[in-house]
């Protein structure tokens, strides 16, 4: 069934249309990842499906009925209140006035403006709303009270989320869903997708959760799109042969152009009869190279380092911080070598940032000791990009002394030839970086970033709004890189591919380093849950054959052997349909259920432990009953 349905959807904004004559059919149920480099328009597909922006031609069919919720890559800003508020808002008018008399009730107003909102949310079923905002509060883990203007971006990100989903939506519009959550609520949110019944039509760069998530790849390019209806991986070998069969047609192509425009300035006699055709056909095709669309360039990057480190960069002896009671780091000890490329995990807020902090020297631990290595000249990458100035142009922020000039490795390069390496056209070296989109700024902190020789590289979130070839391109260059890098990053598909270690947070303050990227830690994670074999306290059984000759089975034995296979399979079965429940999010805000669930699962281990024991102490009864 069709939900939504795009005709001959056309979008320009003064040069190329970014959207040019699409169409595309939206099935009930499908999980639709639209893919494309930065800039290509995606967003305002996501835009005009959302009727938040009006096409320059076409039209967009919507089934009767069908709810749209579009979550938009950029924080709505100039927003306050309580997290219920901001929840509640998302259901319209109904949600606006429930959150009004939300916060009239909890300043513990009575006028007549409260009796009126409780009048109309009665009149027009306002009530029902109640429950559905608190039960999507209670999924994304957020507080109904807390003031949304204090929430760190990640925890606003949530909130907008909330905000998205209490619309209770059939078609779910998410750009960039995971910008600024952490891992543990990116995973939330892949498990809440994976089982809610919606339709999804999504935009991202997390490689992970496009692998696990959608059923169904587009792609927006050079203003087309292009439906693959297949994986990931299968996208990537299909999309280079493409481009590699292009490539190769348009030499031809080329070649052929060459040689019609050798003809006719060879001053053959074109003007006769019976060369008006060629002369035509070269018309032609100087027409079609001229609408030839090239695709947009790959970044080019290249790291400036600085003189080597000594061995030991970083070490810390039992260092402690905190603000106010609340320890973010506690006891911290860790060493840290030159070449070492290490992961920082952890929830928003828990103190990543601060801990990055105290690895550069910007603040002093209250407790524990620090020791920095010799010849170190770090660079900073931050999330909140503060390096930036919006008001000053792109060139002005590489160059902020002044000039046209850059460095890298010692190399001089112009500073328009440098950016245009990071996709930044002479026009728009030239505006001013508030202009710019997310992924454009990113861009631009790392083309400022590099300019300067480093030995050590720190990076907090620079995945966040990077397209995907981009992204594979720094983790390269990471990779390659001969000093150490420090990454904060909640992309675990990134963490695999180029660190070597992990710190994450383990609670209370504590990081315990791991080997190896996000996976690996995982499956020691995985192992740990893995209770320890049961122990038998009776004394080990005795030889299957005594003296006086082999035991026989009894009948409550034989009895007890045939019923077995039967119990364990119904333990296996019971302990699968719980993985399933634990699978829903719903299931969660059940009071108990997280400490009931985990106590059923040990006693079902136990249970199965003790009955594959006992089954092969009978059949080896059985079996030497047999032989003799």
């Amino acid at each position: 069934m069709s939900l939504i349905s795009i005709h001959s959807v056309s979008m320009a904004f003064g040069g190329p249309p970014v959207l040019d004559n699409i169409s595309l059919d939206i099935q009930k149920g499908q999980r639709i990842c639209l893919l494309g480099r930065n800039g290509v328009g995606k967003s305002t597909l996501l835009k005009i499906i959302a009727k938040d922006l009006a096409p320059d031609s076409g039209t967009i069919v919507v089934a009767h009925g069908v709810r749209i919720a579009h979550l938009p890559q950029d924080a709505l800003t100039g927003i306050s209140g309580s997290i219920y508020e901001i929840v509640a808002s998302g259901a319209g008018l109904i949600g606006e006035k429930l959150a009004l008399f939300h916060r009239l009730s909890l300043q513990g107003a009575h006028s007549r403006l409260t009796t009126d909102l409780h009048q109309f949310l009665t009149a027009h079923d306002g009530w029902r709303i109640n429950p559905v905002v608190e039960r999507v509060i209670d999924q994304m883990r957020l507080t109904a009270d807390a003031e949304f203007s204090l929430l760190s971006g990640g925890m606003r990100r949530r909130a907008f989320l909330a905000r998205t989903l209490v619309r209770e939506p059939d078609v779910l519009l998410l750009d960039e869903p995971t910008n600024h959550l952490d891992i543990e609520s990116i995973s939330w949110i892949e498990s809440f997708l994976l089982n809610a019944k919606l339709t999804v039509l999504f935009i991202t760069h997390d490689r992970r959760l496009l692998k696990r998530l959608a059923t169904r790849i587009i792609e927006l390019d050079r203003g087309r799109l292009v439906d693959w209806s297949c994986d990931y991986e299968t996208f990537l070998v299909r999309k280079q042969a493409v481009l590699d069969t292009e490539g190769k047609e348009w030499a031809r192509f080329d070649k052929k152009l060459a040689q019609e425009e050798a003809w006719i300035r060879r001053g053959i006699k074109a003007r006769r009869t019976r060369n008006e055709g060629r002369v035509r056909a070269l018309l032609a095709m100087r027409n079609q190279r001229r609408k030839r669309r090239m695709r947009s360039g790959t970044v080019f990057m290249a790291v400036s380092e600085g003189d080597r480190s000594g061995d030991r960069v970083f070490e810390a002896r039992d260092v402690s911080f905190s603000y106010g009671t609340s320890p973010l780091i506690f006891r911290l000890t860790a060493t840290i070598m030159r070449g070492d490329r290490i992961g920082i995990i952890g929830p928003n807020g828990c103190g990543k940032t601060t801990l990055l902090n105290l690895i550069l020297g910007k603040i002093i631990p209250q407790k524990g000791s620090i020791t920095f290595g010799t010849g170190l000249t770090p660079l900073y990458f931050d999330q909140l990009r503060e390096v930036l100035d919006p008001d000053k142009t792109v060139w002005e922020n590489v160059l902020p002394h002044g000039g046209d000039t850059v460095f890298v490795n010692g190399l001089p390069k112009h500073i328009i030839s440098y950016l245009q390496d990071f996709l930044f056209t002479s026009d728009r070296a030239n505006c001013p970086v508030k202009q710019l989109s997310g992924g454009e700024r990113n861009r631009l902190m790392l083309a400022k970033m590099f300019t300067q020789p480093a030995n050590v590289l720190v990076f907090d979130e620079p995945t966040n709004d990077l397209d995907i070839e981009t992204l594979e391109l720094l983790e390269e260059i990471l990779t390659d890189y001969k000093g150490t890098v420090l990454i904060v990053s909640h992309d675990r598909e990134f963490l695999n591919n180029v660190v070597t270690a992990t710190l994450v947070f383990e609670g209370n303050g504590e990081f315990k380093e791991y080997i190896g990227g996000y996976d690996d830690w995982q499956h020691l994670v995985e192992q740990k849950a893995v209770p320890p074999a049961i122990k038998d306290p009776r004394p080990a059984k005795s030889p299957l054959i005594s003296p006086a000759g082999p035991k026989k089975l009894s009948f409550k034995e034989k009895r007890e052997l045939e019923a077995l296979p039967g119990l364990i399979e119904q333990l296996e079965k019971e302990h699968e349909e719980i993985n399933l429940q634990m699978a829903d999010p719903a299931l969660y805000q059940k009071a108990g259920f997280i400490t009931e669930t985990k106590k059923r699962i040990e006693t079902i281990q136990i249970e199965l432990a003790e009955h594959y024991r006992r089954w092969e102490e009978l059949e080896d009864y059985a079996t030497v009953q047999v032989r003799s």
